[in-house]
């Protein structure tokens, strides 16, 4: 058997390496290995299925031999129970990481989703996830790790963020289920996500008559038009940013928005009013022909960008606390405040969900408030040419 004096004077091959086993009363294949540096760790040598395999134990500097040699017993026994040690290391070794399941997820999923939405995963990925635990691998991550990259992000003051990177995890891990990356989703239900309180900031007309003066005076009119479309449809940012020519029908007035760029993943047919039609027919006379998008790239590829046009225009209007979905929410308050119903309005912003619609139905106030004083000026008698209509019965009588 190996002994600890044997093992510290042997001696290294003037190449390669050279393996000395344990010997009479030891443990079968196991051994010490010395290279031509002089570096000495403990192996096994086993077979599985035929096959010669060599699992190394570890380093002198890091085992004695009696250490070394129970660990290559409690090996053995796994072996004869019909375990492949070294395989299950190899497969340790090459299991997916958070970083691979990544890249599947960006190669596999994200084409499924509206550019806009691919766009901000890839950005999440980027600036959160893959620094965080882009390293560890797929089996090891556990909820604790989820939590503490919410906390992380939350302490940022971007608490919703914080949300919607939690949202993207359980979406990659459920996947990571289906792939057969691992057995279970560790995110569902790990963190506690931060509360989230709908905006509500609609713009006023005198709001919106500095935002349109704004626009006028922007040199980048391109860009300006676009902010103009997104007034006059309440459409999303993407879905203007992104449109096409061929999409338009400028004689019948409509626009058919594909299932590609709407949220609901459905054709959306809007009708444009004529201003709108007004605005894209100045815009049609300007292009080049053949040209695609409605809003070209101002690199001549893809299509246009509005964000640093926007945090210019705003600020310029002075609407800092503006942001550009608002606008779709001012669209649909000047519809409510024109007595617009929830389902017209919901048919015109291409809501699936009317409960998605039913945030705007606070902004009814007015209108109700004037319906009910119209009715009041007919019970009492008090309008110009209402009816009175008796309270008490007797009074008909």
């Amino acid at each position: 058997m190996l002994t600890t004096a044997q093992v510290k004077n042997l001696q290294p091959p003037a190449t390669g390496s050279k393996i000395t086993y344990d010997g009479r009363g030891g443990v079968a294949g196991f051994g010490i290995r010395i290279t031509a540096a002089g570096a000495k760790s403990f192996v096994l040598n086993y077979r599985v299925a035929g096959q010669e395999r060599r699992l190394t134990i570890g380093s002198l500097s890091s085992w004695s031999v009696a250490q070394a040699r129970e660990e290559a017993r409690r090996l053995r026994r796994l072996i004869d129970q019909g375990e492949d040690p070294l395989a299950e290391r190899i497969a340790e070794r090459e299991a997916p990481t958070v970083k691979r399941l990544a890249e599947r997820y960006v190669e596999e999923h994200l084409p499924k989703k509206r550019p806009g939405s691919a766009r901000d995963d890839e950005a999440m990925l980027r600036g959160w996830i893959l620094p965080a635990l882009g390293n560890k691998k797929v089996a090891a991550v556990r909820p604790a790790d989820f939590e503490a990259l919410h906390a992380t992000i939350t302490k940022t003051g971007a608490k919703v963020r914080a949300n919607r990177v939690v949202g993207l995890l359980s979406k990659m891990f459920s996947l990571a289920v289906k792939w057969e990356y691992r057995p279970d989703n560790p995110c569902r239900g790990a963190v506690e996500r931060n509360a989230e309180v709908k905006r509500k900031r609609y713009l006023s007309v005198a709001e919106i008559a500095r935002l349109s003066a704004a626009l006028a005076e922007w040199p980048s009119q391109p860009a300006a038009n676009a902010i103009r479309l997104l007034m006059l449809t309440g459409a999303r940012r993407n879905e203007v940013c992104a449109a096409q020519w061929e999409q338009f029908d400028l004689v019948a007035g409509t626009w058919l928005k594909p299932g590609s760029t709407t949220k609901q993943k459905t054709d959306h047919y809007v009708p444009l009013s004529a201003p709108a039609l007004q605005l894209l027919s100045e815009i049609r006379a300007r292009s080049a022909s053949g040209e695609e998008f409605v809003f070209p790239g101002r690199d001549g590829t893809g299509y246009l960008n509005v964000r640093a046009t926007w945090e210019g225009v705003r600020k310029a209007a002075g609407l800092e606390d503006v942001h550009l979905h608002d606008l779709r929410h001012s669209f649909a308050s000047v519809l409510v405040s024109s007595g617009a119903s929830l389902p017209l309005i919901g048919a015109l912003l291409g809501h699936s969900n009317p409960a998605t619609t039913a945030r705007y139905s606070h902004l009814f106030l007015d209108p109700l408030r004037e319906a009910a004083e119209r009715v009041g000026a007919v019970v009492t008698g008090n309008g110009i040419d209402a009816e009175v209509v008796p309270l008490d019965r007797r009074a008909r009588r």
